[in-house]
């Protein structure tokens, strides 16, 4: 009988689940939506208890059909932030997710006093309000006894990959992986550990902070009190790196870019950090056997967070899939851009008081026109990625492998291959982020004898080649430029 890995992908949006079998393929899926929570403008957050929730769901449903599981991975949203009282695992406030822009002031006084240098080159990050570090200061300062109770110990801090360890084991294990850990602000990348000079930087009690681990490893195994079942936890990685090991992307060179909430392309650069000259992120890509393999990461914080806006705000559409014929109707975008800034602008701008704005309106602008844009501005910003990583490696990018819930938009990824004027690659299995802590899980299990095993499974759907004429790219590339300007110029007024 075949090994079977739980697989639970913990989003921005949803939790899921998914049950692998040992040669990468999904044998039962189950997904619940939670609650997105806007107390303020640029404010995003979560009920830690509601994320909770649908995990236990989830994992419930997925092994209602009595498989016999072997191992349990973990990925995650990263960056979002809770803090919880280790005595009862309940949080001191709604998780603060990636995408929420109220530290911005914490970052500008940060950046005034000189110290981003010193935390840019130790963590490979840019000081921004996405990570998690200044979220953690802000919880301590606003909520009422939090920096006394943290600074006695008895408060944790934890992305989401820690909050759902501690909870799966029932508060036995406070742990995460090196790559969540990547994204705080707090981890420094050279000497793969806490740095106390950046906990100092950012007011953060080293009390507060899990162990890190590999991303294969140990991290302690459930209670039947949460799922049903005691089974080891053996993989965890955040989701942009979890959908790089899913993707096989173990050869320097090599891109991934996944499309969910945001867009994040991540382009493996070894066993060495590579330090961007163009807007560009740092970070660990995975460890195994406590040796790092490195990445440069830009990150879009909105992209099919644009077509839930137009589903959900604007209620112009009725499903998310809808945009793909509404796309197809026009012959052409008519100069209408969306610049999707709802949460400030990310790499390579860097401008967290960006907000979004529509350009070249006109009478006969319709719903058509607004699910176009959207969907184009996911393929102009990722090009501003891939430009940006061509001039930091050297050289051209040849291809990129697709994923996420967005690359089931076949109009969607040839335009991408179009504006990007490089091959465009959908694997099979487009769920890479789940596969991905699911491969960790069962390297550390021993259904994978090493990280070879994941590439030699890896299978291509369909490969979109680029069709569009260098002068209607270069247009279509002018217009997206002046509405980012626009937007920028908007941002700093």
């Amino acid at each position: 009988m075949s090994d079977f890995i739980l697989s639970i992908d913990q989003g921005t949006t949803s939790s899921r689940a998914i049950l692998f079998n040992e040669r990468g393929e999904p044998v039962r899926t189950a997904q619940r939506e939670f609650t997105q929570h806007f107390p303020q403008s640029g404010w995003v957050e979560h009920d830690p208890e509601e994320i909770w929730e649908t995990t236990v769901a989830v994992c419930r449903e997925v092994l209602s059909g009595g498989e016999p599981v072997i191992a349990v991975g973990i990925t995650n949203q990263r960056e979002t932030t809770i803090v919880w009282d280790r005595d009862d695992g309940r949080a001191i406030h709604h998780a603060i997710v990636w995408q929420d822009r109220r530290t911005a002031d914490r970052c500008r006084e940060l950046r005034e006093r000189g110290v981003e240098d010193t935390i840019k080159a130790k963590t490979g990050l840019v000081v921004d309000p996405y990570f998690s570090g200044t979220k953690i200061a802000w919880l301590l300062d606003e909520v009422e006894g939090a920096r006394e109770r943290a600074e006695a110990g008895r408060l944790a801090f934890g992305t989401v990959d820690s909050y759902l360890i501690w909870r799966l084991t029932g508060g036995v294990v406070h742990a995460t992986d090196a790559t969540n850990a990547s994204r705080t602000l707090l981890f420094n990348i050279h000497t793969q550990d806490w740095d106390d000079e950046l906990l100092e930087i950012l007011a953060v009690p080293r009390s507060l902070l899990p162990e890190v681990r590999d991303c294969a490893a140990d991290f302690g195994t459930t209670t039947p009190a949460s799922i049903g079942a005691a089974i080891p936890i053996a993989g965890v990685a955040g989701d942009q790196q979890a959908a790089t090991v899913g993707q096989c992307c173990a050869t320097p060179g090599m891109i991934k870019s996944t499309y969910g909430t945001g867009c994040f392309a991540v382009m493996n650069t070894g066993a060495e950090p590579t330090q961007s000259k163009h807007g560009l992120l740092t970070t660990v890509a995975y460890r195994l056997d406590g040796i790092p393999t490195y990445a440069l990461e830009g990150s879009i914080f909105v992209a099919g967070a644009a077509v839930q806006w137009l589903r959900d705000q604007l209620k112009i559409i009725a499903a998310a899939a809808d945009t793909e014929s509404l796309a197809r109707s026009l012959d052409g975008n008519q100069g209408v851009y969306l610049v999707p800034a709802f949460v400030g602008l990310g790499a390579p701008y860097w401008n967290p008081n960006a907000r979004g704005a529509l350009f070249g309106l006109s009478r006969d602008t319709g719903i058509a026109h607004l699910a176009r844009a959207a969907l184009e501005s996911v393929c102009y910003q990722t090009h501003d990625l891939v430009v940006a990583m061509a001039g930091d490696a050297g050289k051209a990018v040849e291809s990129i492998r697709v994923d996420g819930g967005m690359v089931a938009n076949d109009w969607m990824l040839q335009l991408l291959a179009d504006v990007l004027d490089v091959a465009v690659e959908r694997p099979t299995v487009t769920e890479t982020t789940a596969l991905g802590a699911a491969y960790l899980a069962g390297l550390r299990a021993g259904v994978f004898d090493s990280p070879d095993a994941f590439s030699a499974m890896w299978r291509l759907d369909r490969r979109f080649e680029p069709s569009m004429s260098a002068a209607d790219r270069q247009r279509l590339l002018d217009g997206w430029r002046d509405a980012v300007q626009g937007v920028n110029n908007l941002g700093r007024s």
